[in-house]
């Protein structure tokens, strides 16, 4: 308003005296015989207090039902104009009368409109915030379209950005918010009982931030609406003609009572000082129009002050509320299922994707309650979310919590990946529920290999496919730069060590930059773990500058190798160090695939970005001469790593074929890590399945379905007794897939090879040798999992060659083990339809936990490697007891003399047996489970025993699946399975 004034008010009083004296047709009589009675004044103090009243007892209302509910307004003041100051202070007054949150921000007149545009954006990305207002003028230095224009329309309270006021001028238009002091002129209409529609109205001033939104509003309230200006003639003239005048000049008593329509509603919106001998501040405040004139011919009239300006603030409070209650109605989630075209034949799944069009993923983000500002888009179909979203969510409930496990597997697999996407398509494209899938990100080594991708199968798949099975958005890239980055720093430490002297190696490491010497943040570290309490890198003796300088690697010591993401063969045992280069300082050594990298296990299991850097600088690569560990912080290249490392650890989302999200997060190799996706996704997806203080649980909760690798004996044991244990979540259910095929095998019928047809034994009915399989293996993978104290479902995923009578044995034999629900499901070729039974049956599964029963297998203090092993072995695989190989008693007791003894351990071994050897199948008993190694993931947070000989890289076969991919003419990937 005071912007407006201060540039029209000289044109306007040109505009006056270019008025003539009323004519006789003017001339009025204002004697009372033409009105006995003034003008009725339009309080508009009392409506502003009955608003504020109002919204006050709304949010209280609001806050019985939803706790968290707080209307947020945040005023930016630029400098410490006196004006400003007393509006500034009649918002804050009001905001606090309303119960609404407000926080003034005062930044000095000297600011730059860079930092005042980088303040907006800040606080436009703040969910917590509801309202921002720039208070006007601001300094000539910085332009104030620019500045409002910023605010973005969702917290544009003022009303004043270009979409609210482009809505506002249209008819028909939807503006989120209407600008406060017209909003309050239109207000007082209502609520003086002024009937608008059909009413001649006009409007005296043009401005953008009173004349013309009044004007909209008025004409789309169906007056018939002028606009006089500065450039119109005979402005009388044109008054005279108004039922309604709204008069927003900026010009002291512009209109006069004689130019009035007798009975006219007069609505003055004008704020100016005049001078008057008689107060004691001498000056008094009048409006834009001649009121002692005015009260005579009006039939209503707003008084000055008291009118108008009361409800400007007013307003503004509403607008605040509304902005509130329209953030809290978009927490509310929904996903929009995408329709599916069956077809019969299934079609190969490379198909299936193409065939589907999926939602744009910023619109997934949007549907589940992920902010514009939380999401990263990685092309149209991919992005990535902020942990933010963590801290934004911390008072709201966790969702439901499923996990996916398996029996012990054929070399075919059993479709735990298509159940688990199968299962969520059904939960929220059928079921209206909101379900998250969380998944590992598959290695491109297995992809070109023999195995193919692991988006799912058929109709239960993690789309686009291609995308999801390679590349994705480059996270095992950067685990393996940051993995080879380590490696390359210890036998470059080792190299400049072997070659140079104790002082010229400490100058080097800690050189002077412009003559000043500083340790970094790992250096730090050093000196601590040395007990060395120095800063001062020129206060250390010769003895602490070698003891600082020099790990000392023993070489046949280190465990750390180099990674690449392919199923390269011919590295698995390299030696380095040949060139003439490298002064014959060669050592035998390999590659790993990128997966079974440390570096993955860690982010799998990181709870945050600080947490992750941590964990990077506790990774053991070595021990040094004297078997003292060394670790990645004494090599100095855990910030590096982290560095490296910083957008991988943000989770990835994307959708299934039904368009429910998906988030897919690290790819930890399940034969020595976990195989589990990450922490973090799993907590990010239940924080935005779950439900605020207020909401029914059992009815709006949604549910994060996960899994787990291999069976639920090998994959199940260490998501919960490592995984578990780290995020300190907790299973609701644990969903175990069966088939008919892995049963049948399990009960004596003839080896599964892939490859290979399948004996007739699969093809063909026998319920006896389902019986036996389903009655041996399964009955212990729900013995298993039942141990943890999590209810257990059945999915037995179904083939087309299984019969009725098959899967009905399979369904008894597991309810007499003690699962919860035993239920067929066909979501390979029907999607989420085919499992619906399913996910009832898993939604009553998660209603009847009782989390009280939960308990992990083992201690992790007071409890030796070894017994964790026996318990493991014993408990799990029905071993009589572990037997370890003399490394690794040695590995065990260096491990513990380190300090790791008390870290949880899980056991590599085969995965197509409960035993070490593979041909065991069913549930061995009473044998020796031989541990041949032990080895140390301490950044990661476990140990992990080896009962076979684990591959860490695989080899290519004879028929690779790159063989079949091929790239066609409009760029789309083909020969993907």
């Amino acid at each position: 308003m005071l912007r407006y004034t201060s540039k029209a008010r000289p044109v306007f009083r040109q505009a006056l005296r270019s008025i003539t004296k009323p004519t006789s047709a003017l001339r009025r009589d204002f004697s009372l015989t033409s009105r006995l009675l003034d003008a009725e004044p339009i309080d508009g103090k009392k409506v502003a207090k009955s608003i504020r009243l109002a919204a006050h007892e709304e949010i209280q209302a609001i806050r019985a039902q939803k706790p968290s509910f707080s209307p947020k307004l945040i005023i930016i003041q630029v400098g410490s104009r006196q004006d400003s100051n007393a509006y500034v202070r009649m918002k804050l007054k009001a905001a606090q009368e309303a119960n609404i949150q407000c926080e003034l921000r005062k930044l000095p007149e000297t600011v730059t409109e860079a930092t005042l545009l980088n303040d907006i954006d800040v606080l436009n990305d703040d969910p917590s915030v509801h309202g921002i207002l720039v208070q006007l003028p601001l300094p000539k230095s910085i332009n104030e379209t620019t500045i409002t224009n910023a605010v973005v329309a969702e917290k544009d309270v003022d009303g004043f950005g270009p979409l609210n006021v482009g809505e506002l001028a249209k008819r028909g238009g939807n503006p989120l918010f209407v600008p406060c002091t017209p909003k309050g002129v239109m207000v007082l209409l209502e609520k003086a009982g002024v009937d608008i529609k059909g009413k001649r109205a006009v409007v005296v001033g043009r401005s953008d931030i009173v004349g013309n939104p009044a004007s909209y509003l008025l004409r789309n309230a169906d007056a018939t609406v002028t606009v006089c200006h500065s450039r119109t003639k005979d402005i009388p003239s044109i008054v005279r003609e108004a039922d309604i005048v709204v008069a927003a000049v900026g010009v002291p008593e512009f209109v006069k009572g004689e130019w009035l329509k007798p009975g006219a509603v007069v609505i003055d919106v004008g704020i100016n000082h005049v001078p008057d001998a008689t107060k004691k501040s001498g000056k008094r405040l009048v409006g834009d129009v001649e009121y002692s004139s005015a009260v005579k011919v009006a039939s209503k009239i707003t008084p000055v002050p008291g009118g108008v300006g009361p409800m400007t603030v007013a307003m503004l409070v509403q607008n605040v509320l509304n902005s509130a209650k329209r953030a809290s109605e978009q927490s509310h989630r929904s996903i929009t299922p995408l329709p599916l075209e069956l077809k019969s034949p299934v079609p190969s799944d490379i198909a299936i994707s193409r065939a589907q069009q999926p939602k744009k993923i910023k619109d997934v983000a949007k549907e589940i309650g992920i902010t514009e500002h939380e999401f990263d888009q990685y092309g149209h179909y991919k992005g990535k979310v902020s942990l933010e979203v963590l801290d934004r969510l911390k008072e709201r409930r966790d969702g439901k919590y499923v996990l996916v496990a398996g029996i012990t597997p054929t070399p075919l697999g059993e479709g735990k990946s298509t159940t688990t996407v199968g299962l969520v398509q059904a939960l929220g494209a059928h079921l209206d529920k909101l379900a998250f899938a969380t998944v590992r990100q598959p290695s491109m080594g297995p992809t070109f290999g023999i195995k193919g991708g692991a988006a799912g199968g058929g109709y239960s798949q993690v789309i686009p496919m291609d995308e999801f099975n390679m590349h994705l958005t480059g996270d095992i890239h950067a685990i393996s730069a940051a993995n080879n980055l380590l490696a390359a720093a210890i036998d470059t430490r080792m190299f400049h060590e072997n070659s140079q002297k104790d002082a010229a190696l400490y100058k080097r490491l800690v050189p002077a930059k412009k003559g000043v010497r500083k340790f970094t943040r790992s250096m730090l570290a050093r000196l601590e773990k040395l007990g060395i309490n120095k800063t001062d890198p020129n206060s250390l003796t010769p003895e602490e500058i070698t003891k600082f300088a020099r790990l000392d690697i023993d070489p046949d010591t280190i465990t750390w190798r180099r990674v690449v993401d392919c199923n390269d063969r011919m590295l698995r045992t390299i030696t380095i160090g040949e060139a003439p280069t490298e002064k014959g300082q060669t050592r035998v050594t390999g590659f790993d695939i990128s997966v079974a990298s440390e570096c993955m296990a860690i982010l799998a299991l990181s709870t945050g970005l600080k947490d992750m850097r941590q964990r990077l600088g506790r990774m053991v690569v070595a021990s040094n001469k004297q078997g003292e560990a060394i670790t990645c912080e004494d090599i100095g290249a855990a910030g590096a790593l982290t560095a490296l490392l910083k957008d991988a650890i943000k989770p990835n989302l994307m959708q299934t074929l039904e368009g429910t999200p998906v988030f897919v997060h690290a790819g930890p190799f399940a034969n020595i890590s976990i195989g589990a996706s990450s922490v973090l996704a799993d907590k990010i997806a239940l924080k935005l399945a779950g439900t605020e203080e207020g909401e029914n649980y059992k009815d709006q909760a949604g549910y994060v379905v996960t899994e787990a690798g291999f069976d639920f004996t090998m994959g199940g044991e260490r998501f919960f007794n490592i995984k578990c244990r780290t995020s300190g979540l907790k299973p609701d259910t644990v969903v175990i897939v069966a088939t008919v095929r892995a049963l049948k095998l399990h009960g004596g019928g003839p080896d599964v090879k892939p490859g290979a047809p399948l004996s007739d034994a699969y093809l063909n009915e026998d319920v006896d040798l389902v019986r036996k399989g389903a009655s041996t293996n399964l009955r212990k993978q729900i013995e298993n999992a039942r141990t943890y104290g999590a209810p257990v479902v059945v999915a037995i995923n179904r083939f087309v060659t299984d019969t009725d009578a098959e899967l009905e044995a399979i369904r008894q034999e597991a309810l007499s083990a003690g699962a919860f629900d035993a239920v067929p499901t066909n979501h390979w070729e029907e999607g989420g339809k085919g499992a619906i039974a399913l996910a009832e049956s898993v939604i009553k599964a998660t209603d009847s936990v009782d989390k009280s029963q939960f308990k992990l297998l083992y201690n992790t203090e007071g409890s030796s490697p070894e017994e964790k092993l026996n318990i493991i072995a014993q408990k799990m695989y029905g071993a009589e007891r572990v037997e370890l190989s003399e490394l690794a008693r040695k590995k065990i007791e260096t491990y513990t003399a380190q300090g790791f003894g008390n870290l949880p351990i899980c056991i590599a071994k085969t995965q197509y047996s409960l035993s070490h050897d593979p041909s065991l199948k069913g549930v061995p008993t009473g044998f020796v489970m031989p541990i041949r190694d032990v080895r140390a993931s301490v950044g990661a947070g476990y140990l992990y025993a080896l009962a076979a000989e684990i591959m860490t890289i695989p080899g290519l076969p004879t028929h690779a699946g790159y063989l079949n991919v091929e790239v066609g003419e409009d760029g789309e990937i083909e020969g993907l399975f």
